[in-house]
């Protein structure tokens, strides 16, 4: 499993690129202006970075209890992504209508939209990221697989 030091330099990596890119992004595509989309991208960054935290390592605890492993099949990371959003939607969808003023619907309208940029970024970042920080047990499952015939 990953350790907290590495999960840290995940989480932060994940939303400083995250922000360079959806705060001009955002504020083009909702008319606002990028100061406002800036304040949301950074609380919502640090509300996310601390769900990221805790959901992976919870999520990462019960696969390795029911699988043996932390390394995740495509179809699995595509579950990961999707649930990781759906509890970050929860919780951002009230901040995002009161800090802008505007209703839960079109609160709900925007998050959906940064949700939908950011399961596809989740997905991009975190194959890219385990491939640049790979763990040792996943070498060495490859190395056993790829010497058992397969």
């Amino acid at each position: 499993m990953r350790t907290p030091l590495d999960r840290l330099r995940h989480a932060l990596s994940f939303e400083i690129i995250a922000l360079i890119l959806v705060v001009p992004l955002g504020a083009l595509a909702f008319d606002q202006p990028m100061h406002e989309i800036g304040v949301v991208g950074i609380v919502s960054a640090l509300i996310a970075m601390g769900w990221n935290v805790v959901f992976n390592e919870v999520f990462d605890r019960i696969m390795k209890r029911r699988s043996g492993t932390t390394l995740k099949t495509g179809r699995l990371r595509v579950a990961h992504a999707i649930l990781f959003e759906i509890g970050l939607l929860a919780v951002l969808m009230p901040f995002i209508a009161w800090y802008l003023g505007i209703s839960l619907w079109q609160a709900f309208l925007m998050d959906i939209s940064f949700a939908a940029f950011y399961l596809l970024y989740a997905l991009a970042f975190n194959w890219a990221y385990d491939r640049l920080f790979p763990l040792a047990e996943w070498r060495a499952e490859k190395a056993a697989r790829s010497g058992s015939g397969g």
